[in-house]
């Protein structure tokens, strides 16, 4: 049986990093996306140990970057003409960040790493994933929407360039767009063996040494936060399970939560019209 190959974002650490031992022990030739050369190559070296496998390689990609990506995928495509698995969980949420940063496209950061690149990648990617005898593509969204039922994607000022900025609201924003991205993907793509789905990720447990500017008040309330919250491998099941279940052969178009079953999203993101726009604005950027 040839060996399905997948590329997953953010390999590096956290959940991405659990996934990708996870679907290396599974058997699986697995591309981890990572921006910087050092960490990649450390998590490669601890992935092999790990997983006692050396199906994994080191892509370097920065997903701000609208060149990087062009760049990465060119990569894998000389690698790999065939792409089973595309999982986009790289996300920027630096939570100490007060001011807004950009790319070196000028796009706002979250904005960038969070919606457009994975929109650009698949794109730039898709002759692979149809080459597959069934590709699949995982989206990546949080539960704290949940807590913002209202959001709406503002499409005047989707950078926040207008409005008051803070680091949390864009990044709801974005996991919102790509929330309505995997709709509109999926309906694409229907006629196809490609499979879109997303996955709403719960609280999971947060490495603070990644935040070192981060105040004590915010370190001491992560720190409560972190006792009610999962394991990164325990959130990594979920990835591993709709990247490779059989049961997810014909299974597109849906929201899933950490225990793998499926949840609504809100009423604005599954509205077609609403969803048309965000693409519209979308596609304007790539």
């Amino acid at each position: 049986m040839k060996k399905k190959v997948c590329l997953i974002t953010g390999g590096n650490s956290g959940i991405g990093k659990a996934a990708a031992i996870q679907l290396v022990e599974a058997g699986v030739t697995v591309i981890i996306g990572c921006r910087n050369e050092e960490r990649g190559r450390t998590a490669l070296e601890d992935i092999r140990a790990k997983s006692g496998s050396e199906e994994v390689e080191l892509l370097l990609i920065d997903m701000s970057s609208q060149a990087s990506i062009k760049k990465a995928a060119e990569t894998v495509k000389l690698r790999h003409p065939v792409l089973d698995i595309l999982i986009h969980n790289a996300a920027d949420f630096d939570i100490s960040r007060k001011k807004p940063k950009f790319s070196k496209e000028d796009v706002e950061m979250v904005w960038a790493t969070n919606h457009i690149g994975p929109v650009l990648l698949t794109d730039l990617l898709m002759d692979e994933l149809k080459r597959s005898e069934q590709g699949r593509v995982l989206t990546v969204s949080s539960q704290g929407l949940v807590m913002h039922p209202f959001l709406k994607v503002d499409l005047e000022d989707p950078e926040l360039r207008e409005s008051k900025y803070s680091v949390e609201k864009a990044y709801y924003q974005s996991k919102l767009a790509q929330v309505m991205y995997t709709y509109w993907l999926a309906d694409k793509l229907k006629d196809t063996p490609i499979t879109v789905n997303a996955i709403r990720v719960t609280n999971v447990k947060v490495d603070l040494d990644r935040y070192p500017d981060l105040s004590a008040i915010m370190k001491r309330m992560y720190a409560v936060k972190s006792r009610f919250s999962i394991s990164p491998e325990e959130m990594a099941e979920t990835y591993t399970y709709l990247a490779l279940s059989p049961e997810m052969n014909t299974v597109s178009g849906k929201y899933f939560d950490e225990k793998r079953q499926t949840v609504p999203s809100s009423k604005y993101s599954q509205d077609k019209d609403n969803i048309s726009q965000v693409m519209d604005l979308t596609l304007k950027y790539i």
